[in-house]
């Protein structure tokens, strides 16, 4: 599987598709907080696809992220309130 383009920091590594998708229709997504669960997750786990979900707890939202990072570890493909997660 070809992972997609990304782009540079600041805030952190994303893809185009975060950046141009995602956040635009979430704009309650704390950057802030999606670079601490990056940093310091509650949990990981690796999908078969490669790809890694992170679990933290926003303070913001009050309930679960599961931020998905491609299979380098280290840029944002995705970010959502994940309400069936519990740590």
């Amino acid at each position: 599987m070809t992972e997609p383009e990304r782009l540079s920091p600041p805030p952190f590594w994303r893809t185009r598709y975060f950046a141009f998708d995602v956040l635009p229709r979430r704009p309650d997504l704390d950057p802030l907080e999606i670079k601490r669960i990056v940093a310091r997750p509650e949990a990981r786990i690796v999908q078969p696809d490669g790809r890694i979900r992170l679990y933290g707890y926003s303070e913001t939202l009050r309930c679960f992220l599961r931020v998905v990072l491609l299979s380098d570890g280290v840029t944002v493909h995705n970010a959502f309130p994940d309400e069936q997660y519990t740590s």
